[in-house]
């Protein structure tokens, strides 16, 4: 008789060629011209990435764990920055960057009440987390060819109480990122790209999300790429403060660094049982020192965004495509419609295509 983890191992490869075998039988969606409703975005899947959240699920750790660590490794260098914080949502990543940099464990951090330039022409999670952290939106206008900021108006809305850029890349378009930077070094400000729109898109050659000093991301189904929801937070350079506030607020506040399956007992820092409080022994692992939230992901979810990321440039690729066919088809109405402009230096991989309508005067 076969030994239980032999019969177990057999019984996992049967459930994962059942999976497979589902989604062959299953086939890809068909679209009827004509009939079916036109989606503007949708998660796009099959047995890998729900062999690997089942993988996930039989070996019973739900916690962030090895998969996370691996996307996480992978995501920073696709990207080109330093270290990736997952959370549960882009729109807890937005929270989770503008928090830390009001923390006071970071160097120069964001003083109550300082302003953030915003554009007027943004997503609700991007714009509130400014009012959440007790600073000041200034609110600055688009340009209609790019739904992107206006780089003047930028400019006018400087003041000496500035500390900060929220930078979205409105629908995959890249801002003008030479502009930008020459304005946030001459200004000494934060730049914080929220990416969620632009996974995958550049500007002269450099992915967006690696010239702010944090990005965000969004694994919501209509991004381009999903674990269901969840999302990410951007270390551009080696920050380990920034990176352990980022963890710290993540994790309910926590002063503990480890990893959630860290395997040595007595913590990454070799200390875990040294700490004091009051003179009284304490576990590092249970101290709290600043109020922070439960935002993070699962590794369950981890789990299906690691293997949507192996497709990333193809999706980006089909995302181009799918752009440039629509433009092609609306370009002759161009009399009517203000057409989408992107910059020079920008290879956009567009979140969506969008046009403005002129005033047709009825």
């Amino acid at each position: 008789m076969a030994s239980k983890e032999a019969q177990l191992e057999q019984i996992k490869n049967e459930i994962f060629e059942k999976i497979k075998e589902y989604y062959q039988i299953q086939g890809d969606v068909q679209f009827t011209p004509g009939k079916d409703r036109i989606l503007y975005a949708g998660a796009v899947f099959d047995e890998k990435e729900a062999g690997s959240i089942v993988d996930s699920v039989l070996k019973g750790w739900f916690g962030l764990g090895p998969k996370a660590r691996e996307f996480t490794e992978k995501f920073s260098k696709y990207l080109g920055v330093s270290k990736t914080v997952l959370a549960n949502s882009g729109s807890s990543a937005n929270l989770l960057a503008l928090l830390a940099l009001r923390s006071k464990k970071i160097k120069n951090p964001i003083e109550k009440s300082s302003e953030i330039i915003t554009p007027a022409v943004t997503f609700p999670t991007t714009f509130n987390p400014i009012l959440q952290t007790d600073l000041t939106p200034v609110i600055v206008d688009v340009d209609v060819e790019t739904y992107n900021i206006n780089i003047e108006q930028m400019k006018d809305a400087l003041s000496s109480k500035t500390r900060a850029i929220m930078l979205p890349h409105t629908l995959g378009n890249p801002n003008d990122m030479d502009a930008i930077v020459d304005i946030v070094e001459d200004n000494d400000l934060y730049l914080i790209e929220d990416n969620c729109d632009a996974l995958g898109s550049e500007f002269g050659g450099k992915k967006t999300g690696s010239f702010g000093i944090l990005s965000t991301y969004s694994f919501y189904p209509a991004h381009h790429i999903t674990m269901g929801e969840g999302g990410a937070v951007a270390i551009t350079k080696d920050d380990t403060q920034l990176y352990r506030s980022i963890i710290s607020l993540r994790d309910w506040g926590r002063d503990c660094w480890c990893e959630s399956d860290e395997k040595s007992p007595n913590g990454a820092c070799k200390k875990r049982f040294d700490w004091e409080v009051d003179g009284i022994k304490y576990d590092h692992r249970y101290i709290y020192s600043t109020i922070g939230y439960n935002l993070k992901p699962t590794e369950i979810m981890t789990a299906m965004c690691l293997e949507q990321f192996k497709r990333i440039d193809d999706f980006n690729k089909k995302r181009r495509k799918n752009f440039d066919y629509l433009y092609s088809r609306l370009e002759k109405y161009s009399d009517c419609l203000v057409m989408p402009v992107k910059h020079k230096k920008a290879n956009p991989s567009w979140f969506a295509y969008f046009n403005s309508v002129f005033n047709l005067g009825y």
